[in-house]
């Protein structure tokens, strides 16, 4: 888990990180983020001598942000948590009336903070993309990120992109994130290079060290990445693709021919500027804070 206390122009004046506890279960990941919440309050009261005035946390899985409700997450376990309550009640002020709090999808709010505060700063349209265990998206449009009708805005991860290929765990075959996640780099190179402990990190230090079963496995997910970004470019036309995650953390590696394979596929397309994160694994967190301070402010309004 990653915290922060944030000011309300963005900047940070604290950062935590702490394990989450999953191993233990449900209930100690749950335990653990109301303890860490309740920890980093207590922390702005004795740095700046004031509580904080609302807090946002941002989680995987499936939410119902309007609600307060986090749904599902497959890896931390739970259910239907109502987590903005939980959370609201843990920071209660001294009259006992509970904290605002703002609760958001991990890589939506991601999108939000490399909107704000990283690479899509001044930028009024672009399409956030996260390679990671998955591949995650958000569409940031004038500084706010939107989510669709049901929520689920932004999952570029599961566009497909090879119909009739690898079965994904939504239940379709093909999708991106069965072929160009760092997962699914893992997997290929593990398969070309007979070494069941490789992983995408080490694939890309074989490109550069001019393996060719490695630039073989690279260029797929390339490929691969490379259609999905052109299909949003049709549909969305953002003026910047922002991509971060662990696979962006190849650097040029990855940028380099993804720029070219983008570029070869343009038809019509204007073309977006493709971008790597600026924000790192701070994003998320920094995203909740920046709903806290939206949220605030929607109060104020009403």
């Amino acid at each position: 888990m990653k915290a922060a206390l944030l000011a309300q122009d963005g900047s940070v004046l604290f950062e935590a990180r702490r394990p989450t506890g999953r191993e233990h279960g449900t209930d100690a990941v749950v335990a653990a983020i109301l303890d860490f919440a309740t920890d980093l309050a207590d922390e702005g009261r004795s740095r700046f001598g004031v509580a904080p005035l609302a807090a946002g946390v941002a989680v995987p899985g499936t939410i119902d942000e309007r609600n307060g409700i986090a749904v599902f997450s497959a890896n931390l376990g739970w259910r239907d948590l109502p987590l903005r309550k939980l959370l609201g009640e843990r920071l209660a002020g001294p009259d006992g009336s509970a904290m605002p709090v703002a609760l958001g999808h991990d890589v939506r709010s991601g999108g939000l903070a490399e909107g704000r505060l990283g690479a899509g700063r001044g930028v009024d349209r672009f399409l956030f993309i996260a390679l990671g265990t998955g591949i995650a998206g958000a569409i940031g449009i004038d500084g706010r990120i939107e989510a669709g009708a049901h929520g689920y805005g932004g999952e570029i991860g599961h566009v497909v992109v090879r119909p009739g290929g690898p079965q994904c765990g939504c239940g379709a075959r093909g999708c991106l994130e069965t072929l160009a996640s760092a997962s699914a780099v893992s997997r290929a190179w593990a398969e070309a290079g007979g070494d069941p402990d490789a992983d995408a990190a080490s694939c890309a230090a074989a490109v550069d060290a001019g393996d060719d079963r490695a630039i073989a496995v690279w260029q797929r997910a390339v490929d691969a990445l490379a259609d999905g970004i052109i299909l949003a470019q049709s549909l969305l036309d953002p003026s910047t693709v922002i991509v971060g995650g662990g696979l962006a953390e190849a650097g040029d590696t990855l940028f380099t021919p993804l720029r070219t394979a983008v570029t070869e596929r343009l038809t019509f397309q204007m073309p977006p500027k493709v971008v790597p994160a600026m924000l790192k694994d701070t994003a998320a967190s920094l995203g909740a804070g920046l709903l806290a301070w939206d949220l605030l402010s929607l109060e104020v309004t009403a």
